[in-house]
């Protein structure tokens, strides 16, 4: 006798969780970060074959795409870091009932928001 059923839940009656949106947004996020870091280690070192080659990277810094990618990523680093801060703290076990991580859910989500602003004025 087969059970016809589905073992994990359907995609079309999971229900999205504050939780899950920020661990996949914080795997995602972490991903991007490491690309970041790689292509500024690589800017840096540009610097050392010249003024030429940095002029391009200064132009296109001051282009409205460019202002674009630097306001996602500092959105990037400060939602890692808050959804990290949030890590440690339930690593020491505080903060898993349902309440309190949708509440650290929508903490880091609304407050790297909040910070990507007040770094961008900065």
């Amino acid at each position: 006798m087969e059970n016809k059923n589905p073992l994990s839940p359907h995609i079309q009656i999971y229900r999205w969780h504050i939780s899950s949106l920020v661990s996949i947004s914080h795997r995602i996020t972490g991903i991007i970060n490491i690309a970041a870091i790689t292509v500024i280690c690589f800017w840096i070192a540009s610097l050392l074959l010249g003024e030429a080659s940095y002029e391009f990277t200064k132009i296109f810094l001051q282009s409205i795409f460019g202002k674009f990618i630097i306001l996602g990523l500092i959105w990037s680093f400060s939602f890692q870091i808050l959804s990290e801060i949030r890590h440690l703290i339930m690593d020491l076990g505080y903060g898993f009932e349902l309440k309190m991580t949708n509440v650290t859910g929508l903490l880091v989500i609304f407050g790297s928001f909040i910070l990507t602003v007040l770094i961008y004025l900065i």
